[in-house]
């Protein structure tokens, strides 16, 4: 393979129902840094039936050219339908590096393209950079989060990377940024077409994704219980929070999965992160280090949790919360 064929920085921008992900904007602007490290473009696929009028968005995110890439077959996410018309993109244009989310459609994707391309994919990365030698530094953690690994593609392309909703701060739209919309009609064989959507059943959903939360109020074994959890609930209630856990709650059964916070879980990055009776594993801080402020009560005053944190509280976390709930309780209503 001559790698040398290859360039420019492909993004999947996953769509659903119309609507960019924000995983696709997160990915445009990490791209944009990656793109101009190599002086290189910034590319924008974008599957879908009549999705065109949304090109433009990605654009004003750093998005250089976007292709569309529309049919009827397209209109709902499909696996082969999806991987056959990327496929025959990547195959054709040669991209160096091809990053997409690892969202469930992602986590299904990203490894039926490296398999048909007969590359490496580094999935769940945590940072994203250029080496001297232009090669993708990818770097993930390894051996259950005790240590991070950055791996290098060297004699394959392209560079595949699936990266986790949260991860790379979203960037700003670039004011008089231009871009290239092009359409292209894929060509499919519908012979390998053997799974369809049949019905779509959404979950109704009273709360919001913890990774839209401003501020979250965020339990660990400390908490221990689910009485436990109804204080964090109650503290959570006066901020306008959300409540959110570390691996050791939903393995119990007290929290859901949806609401955990970690490697295996979610990343945040909340404006305020309140970590309650967490102790502060590899794990769990992958998924939240990046908070704009984090206050940690612990009553193990050598927790690792607070060399991360930016304020400590060493105490027991069964007594602080209320407290801490009925002294906000009573600034709220002055």
């Amino acid at each position: 393979m001559d790698i040398t064929e290859y360039k420019d920085v492909y993004v999947f921008a996953e769509q659903r129902e119309g609507v960019i992900q924000n995983v696709a904007i997160e990915l445009i602007g990490k791209a944009r840094e990656l793109a101009d490290a190599l002086n290189e473009k910034v590319v924008a696929l974008l599957l879908g039936d009549h999705i065109k009028e949304k090109a433009h968005e990605l654009i004003e995110y750093g998005a250089d050219r976007v292709v569309c890439i529309e049919a009827p077959e397209l209109a709902v996410y499909e696996t082969e339908p999806y991987a056959q018309a990327i496929t025959q993109i990547i195959v054709e244009r040669k991209p160096s590096i091809v990053l997409i989310g690892a969202t469930t459609i992602g986590r299904d994707l990203g490894p039926r393209l490296s398999a048909r391309l007969e590359t490496g994919l580094t999935a769940d990365c945590t940072g994203l950079a250029i080496s001297e030698e232009r090669n993708l530094l990818m770097t993930r953690p390894a051996f259950g989060g005790n240590l991070m690994a950055t791996i290098v593609c060297k004699k394959h392309r392209p560079q595949m990377s699936t990266v986790r909703p949260g991860v790379m701060r979203a960037k700003g739209k670039i004011d008089g940024h231009t871009g290239e919309i092009e359409s292209v009609v894929p060509q499919f064989d519908k012979s390998k077409f053997r799974v369809r959507v049949v019905e779509t059943v959404k979950e109704q959903k009273n709360k919001i994704d913890i990774t839209e939360a401003k501020v979250l109020v965020s339990g660990g074994r400390g908490v221990g219980t689910k009485e436990g959890f109804e204080r964090l609930h109650e503290l959570a209630g006066v901020l306008g929070a959300e409540v959110s856990s570390s691996r050791a709650m939903v393995d119990a059964g007290i929290v859901d999965h949806v609401r955990q916070v970690g490697q295996t879980g979610k990343t945040v990055r909340p404006d305020l992160y309140i970590a309650c009776g967490i102790s502060g594993a590899i794990q769990h801080l992958a998924g939240m280090e990046e908070s704009e402020f984090i206050i940690a009560i612990n009553k193990d005053k050598y927790a690792p949790i607070f060399n991360t944190a930016d304020v400590g509280i060493v105490a027991d976390v069964q007594k602080i919360v209320p407290l801490l709930t009925e002294r906000l309780s009573q600034m709220m209503e002055k």
